[in-house]
């Protein structure tokens, strides 16, 4: 058993929509292919896997650096001898040899994609669903058969008023979503009251709306936003300031008595422990969002599950970014809060499996080997274009 080739490009997910921070007009992505010597059903085995939005492709780092590592490393040193199957934490330290601690970058990024090549084969190859694979392991065999899941949009757009604004969240929730999300702090505060009002006579209530201001606000202005929001009683309120400016947050909490979330750019279970002990995120009403594809990949988010626990949070306060289906596959099979969704954006990298509906909030998980990634034929249309030719392929012979 052994990686016989690995195969990256870079795609756009380019649009022309906003956050309060960036646009998305030049945005990329990475995709990769491992490719085993595993055969199923007559065809080798090819693990997939690319990172989320909000984070350029990191082709460079992967060619330069993590991809010749994992090349070059003796094959018999990269298996699961007791499974019969490749090691993903083996696969994770040869990637990190030689990196130094500390300063994690984009590399986070490069080696998250990596990792969920890696488990999708590993799933591939034991024949299993990657949450029920996870539940086997981590779980005593108890998996979630439906994952909690929010519609992510209300991006600022070119032309993009109230009345496109609501139609927008009116189609998610036709859709069977209970929660939406916006964004806020592209424009100023009575710009955003007014958005949200309007998406307000849409769900209902202010407990089916989520607002994001993605890192923007100092802390003056992240505390007027808070004492706005107060009255409309939100769902939560998202990333107010840096995310690495955990004085901020811990002051904001001293102002804002109603949830707030944040994590989804912390890249390792070292910024997670120091968002709680020095951020003041409440354990009973708060909402983590580590990102597994940003953030060194599953083998990392074990760790950063294990700081979770240390320090008294249950797994079911985490909610992760990203809206794709490695995500779903963790929050089924470690039992976390949810999952973010993209029903409209970032496709065909967001969104679930095909014929899957949300259903009162809730989404199934495709019962195919891996992650399913094939259940979801526009995004496998991609993979497997990469997946399959013999061109760009990095041999080990």
């Amino acid at each position: 058993m052994r990686i016989v080739d690995i195969r990256e490009q870079t795609v756009s997910i380019a649009s022309p929509i906003a956050n309060a921070y960036i646009d998305f007009s030049k945005m990329t992505c990475s995709v990769v292919a491992v490719v085993t010597d595993v055969i199923r059903d007559g065809r080798p085995v090819v693990g997939y896997g690319f990172n989320s939005n909000g984070r350029y492709g990191q082709g460079a780092l992967m060619r330069e650096r993590f991809l010749p590592r994992l090349l070059e490393a003796k094959p018999d040193s990269l298996i699961d001898q007791q499974n019969d199957n490749l090691d993903p934490f083996a696969i994770w330290k040869t990637l990190m040899s030689n990196e130094k601690p500390g300063g994690h970058g984009e590399r986070s990024v490069a080696v998250g994609t990596l990792d969920m090549a890696v488990w999708d084969a590993v799933a591939k190859i034991a024949e299993r669903p990657l949450y029920r694979l996870l539940a086997d392991r981590y779980r005593s065999g108890v998996a979630d058969e439906r994952v909690w899941v929010y519609a992510a949009g209300g991006y600022y757009y070119p032309g993009k008023d109230d009345t496109r604004l609501k139609a927008e969240m009116q189609s998610y929730v036709d859709r069977g979503y209970r929660v939406v999300k916006m964004k806020i702090g592209g424009a100023p505060l009575a710009e955003d009251l007014r958005r949200i009002e309007a998406v307000l006579e849409v769900v209902g209530s202010g407990d089916r709306l989520a607002v994001d201001a993605n890192g923007r606000f100092d802390v003056g202005t992240a505390i007027a936003y808070a004492e706005a929001l107060k009255p409309y009683g939100l769902f939560w309120y998202e990333e107010a300031g840096d995310p690495l400016d955990y004085a901020l947050q811990a002051e904001l909490a001293n102002h804002y008595d109603l949830p707030m979330a944040t994590g989804e750019n912390l890249f390792s279970h070292q910024d997670a422990r120091n968002l709680l002990l020095y951020g003041s995120m409440r354990p009973d009403r708060d909402f983590l969002q580590f990102d597994c594809a940003l953030s060194y990949g599953l083998v990392e988010y074990l760790r950063t599950l294990d700081v979770l626990a240390e320090q008294g949070w249950s797994s079911r306060r985490i909610v992760p970014h990203g809206g794709h289906q490695m995500s779903l596959n963790i929050a089924a099979g470690l039992h976390l809060g949810g999952n973010e969704s993209y029903p409209d954006v970032f496709q065909p990298f967001g969104g679930f499996a095909d014929n899957i509906a949300v259903e009162d909030g809730y989404v199934g998980l495709p019962d195919v080997p891996g992650v399913g990634f094939e259940a979801k034929s526009a995004l496998y249309a991609v993979m497997r274009e990469l997946g399959e030719p013999a061109t760009t392929r990095r041999s080990v012979a």
